[in-house]
């Protein structure tokens, strides 16, 4: 462990505590998503924490301050110990969520987790319809997703429903939200995607043109005026037709603590690709050193590893110079302004990428690479598995 007062910022302040925990349970998943966020290489990841070390993790973060868990993957339900893990969060006082596909949340499952105290669920989507659905999953799920949905109304949780939009389905937003107005969802996050790991991969095929992006937006706005006293609708827009970054995390290693199924702690589930940076294990560590003693999370924290344009712009404090890792994968220099910002040097990367995407031919020029086992050790020992999340 390094003091963080290390050569590379030498002006941050103690942080406060992670307030939000999210425990990446394992990377096993039964689908097969072609945006997914987890790791190429998560094929190397095969030895997960197990049920002590989770809840030796539970105890140290609540105990530094954590408010809130949330239980995600992969498919958290593939744990056999999912249950005593919530269980064991509630009695230290968290509010526990869970962030599934729906695959495994049967009836007799949930009626545990309702017993164990879990406190609300998240189910994805992939889209309204059962072709698009299955297709974008590579699995055979939308039926079961709604009996799910049913599952979860059934035990009066409150469920958010979540669909990661991209070019592919983003012209059936519609449909989606009276999905979501049909199964009784209180929010739905129509989550623009965000282009990491297996996304990055196909942004070319997942990347909406700004036509795509403006209709989804102005549809969203007709239903949130009609349903807005029913459903809580959200439309984040994709980073690349934005001329600003967004703060990463609320800032790196500011609130969110990340543990992987290995038990790696990181200050995002993306952070691990970036070079020249360990990050610790709570297998080795305690939280307390993880969060405020280790040169991983305390490199980027602050402003003092800021170099031009954003050691001097006005703005800094409202974005804190965008994310590490999308600044890494598009120019390679991980200290560099995110290029999603118009005042970086590399903004013309983003510029390149938003031009194809206007043109529908050269999305479907590019087959979609799903989220596969096979292809993760393929990618993993190629070229094209450079600067995309291969575990440390």
């Amino acid at each position: 462990m390094n003091n963080p007062a290390s050569s590379t910022n030498t002006a941050i302040s103690k942080p406060g505590p992670p307030l939000w925990l999210l425990a990446e349970l394992t990377y096993r998943c039964p689908l097969h998503c072609a945006f997914c966020y987890n790791p190429i290489g998560f094929d190397q990841v095969d030895q997960e924490l197990d049920t002590q070390g989770w809840i030796k993790t539970l105890r140290e973060a609540r105990e530094l301050g954590s408010v809130q868990v949330g239980f995600s993957g992969g498919e958290p339900m593939l744990r056999p110990d999912l249950e005593e893990l919530v269980a064991e969060a509630r009695s230290l006082g968290y509010y526990t969520n869970l962030l599934t596909s729906g695959v495994g949340l049967t009836a007799e499952r949930a009626k545990a987790l309702k017993e164990a105290g879990l406190d609300h669920v998240q189910l994805s989507f992939q889209d309204s319809t059962k072709e698009l659905n299955d297709f974008l999953s590579n699995t055979k799920t939308f039926d079961l997703k709604n009996k799910v949905a049913a599952i979860i109304k059934d035990n009066n949780w409150p469920m958010v429903l979540n669909c990661v939009i991209h070019r592919m389905n983003i012209d059936y937003v519609d449909k989606i939200i009276e999905l979501a107005l049909d199964l009784g969802a209180e929010t739905l996050e129509l989550a623009n995607t965000q282009f990491y790991s297996w996304a990055k991969l196909n942004r070319d095929s997942l990347l909406p043109s700004r036509e795509q992006i403006e209709k989804a937006e102005a549809v969203t706005g007709r239903y949130r005026e009609k349903y807005g006293d029913k459903i809580s609708i959200i439309f984040v827009v994709p980073d690349y037709y934005e001329h600003r970054p967004k703060k990463c995390m609320n800032g790196w290693g500011n609130v969110f603590l990340t543990i992987t199924p290995d038990g790696t702690a990181l200050p995002c589930h993306t952070a691990r690709m970036l070079p020249g940076l360990e990050f610790p294990n709570v297998k080795e560590h305690s939280v307390s050193d993880v969060w405020y003693e280790s040169e991983g999370f305390n490199r980027y924290r602050g402003k003092g590893w800021m170099k031009e344009p954003c050691r001097s712009c006005p703005e800094q404090d409202d974005d804190l110079g965008g994310c590490r890792c999308q600044a890494y994968m598009l120019t390679g220099d991980p200290n560099a302004a995110d290029p999603v910002c118009d005042k970086s040097e590399h903004r013309s990367v983003v510029d390149e990428a938003v031009a194809k995407a206007q043109d529908n031919i050269a999305a479907e020029a590019h087959p979609l690479v799903f989220r596969d086992p096979k292809e993760s050790k393929r990618l993993s020992a190629g070229k094209d598995g450079a600067n995309v999340l291969l575990p440390s």
